[in-house]
């Protein structure tokens, strides 16, 4: 005998698919798109951790510092600069930072994470590889959005001709070795600046949002709201920016965040080989580079930025996770004992009431 859970449940009971859709229809009920989405990623716990962190991790390492934009300087409150070379303030620049079950208690000290062979400071060091590595992200993501979404749009929207031109552009660029190719274009572009480095990182890892944003679009065309756009006299470019793409910013905002962390890697990886960011400028993975004779005896060196790059791309990764489920209408978050007990007597009482 088949167990239909759509059916009346022994002693009366509504169904118990029933009281899960009311739930659910009752959660977004009168909202709109936009506040669906909202709630739902900030809902999703991870994604909340993981977008408190790196605005923390943003912060601390603007702040600190201070930052360069548009000809224009602002200082921070550290009292070191990443070139800046003073007296070991510890045998061996070993941290000045001690932990609260120490017996001095906590203290961050003049050099918190320590100090290289020359004196420079590793916080102030650590701060600017973050700063280099968020820039890579911002910049990534932002090539990738604009390559990939236009590539993908036109070549779903028109199909044909020109649509099989750009996907085997796309094939080309996909068949060839991602590491390879940043390490060429890295040699290339990369140095004291990292904005021709992450420009060239973009131009090689666009190719999932384009992918993705092609296969929407070859669904969306075909949708009902298309054709009337078409009888209302809408060009082609009004059609795709302004009646197809909102539907497919989901898809596009989930790759796009994804890759942006992915960047993050693939940029340390590139600095640690040798072939992106070098001296003056600093990055988390040149300070790996630079230290990793010194992993035995000061391992201090390599604890900082490691964590910081973990830091980053997890909370990245997680914000992704949030964003990704927040705009997948196959995503249903569980309904509670409580809520599940509710729904149950509601939908007895709807019976009884059409009973009576």
């Amino acid at each position: 005998m088949t167990n239909n859970l759509n059916s009346e449940q022994p002693g009366g009971e509504p169904p118990i698919g029933e009281a899960e859709n009311a739930i659910e229809l009752r959660a977004v009920e009168g909202k709109s798109q936009g506040r669906i989405v909202r709630e739902r990623f900030f809902a999703h716990r991870g994604a909340i951790v993981g977008l408190i962190a790196l605005i923390l991790i943003m912060a601390l390492a603007m702040s600190s510092i201070g930052f360069g934009f548009l000809g224009w300087t602002i200082g921070g409150w550290w009292q070191w600069t990443p070139q800046e070379t003073s007296a070991l303030a510890l045998p061996g620049g070993r941290p000045t930072m001690t932990m609260p079950w120490s017996d001095a208690g906590f203290a961050l000290g003049s050099h918190p994470f320590g100090q290289d062979t020359i004196g420079r400071d590793i916080f102030a060091r650590t701060m600017k590889g973050v700063q280099t590595s968020l820039m890579i992200m911002v910049v990534v993501g932002s090539v990738v959005t604009v390559v990939g979404v236009v590539i993908g749009a036109v070549s779903g929207f028109y199909r044909k001709w020109i649509d099989t031109v750009l996907m085997r552009i796309t094939d080309l660029v996909i068949t060839m070795p991602v590491i390879v190719v940043g390490a060429v274009l890295g040699k290339l572009v990369g140095g004291a600046s990292p904005l021709p480095l992450a420009l060239a990182l973009g131009a090689i890892v666009w190719t999932t949002v384009g992918r993705l944003v092609r296969g929407e679009f070859l669904s969306l065309r075909e949708r009902e709201f298309v054709d009337a756009a078409r009888v209302a006299g809408a060009s082609d470019a009004r059609i795709i920016f302004k009646h197809i793409l909102p539907n497919a910013m989901g898809v596009v905002i989930v790759a796009v965040t994804l890759l942006m962390s992915s960047a993050v890697l693939l940029e340390t990886a590139l600095s640690y080989l040798g072939f992106g960011i070098h001296a003056p400028n600093v990055s988390l993975g040149t300070m790996i580079s630079e230290y990793q004779s010194s992993f035995s005896t000061r391992p201090w060196l390599f604890w900082w930025p490691g964590v910081f790059i973990i830091a980053v791309v997890l909370s990245v990764n997680f914000i992704g996770d949030g964003l990704r489920d927040a705009f997948d209408p196959r995503q249903k978050k569980l309904p509670s004992a409580r809520e599940m007990a509710k729904a149950d007597r509601r939908a007895r009482e709807r019976l009884e009431a059409s009973a009576s």
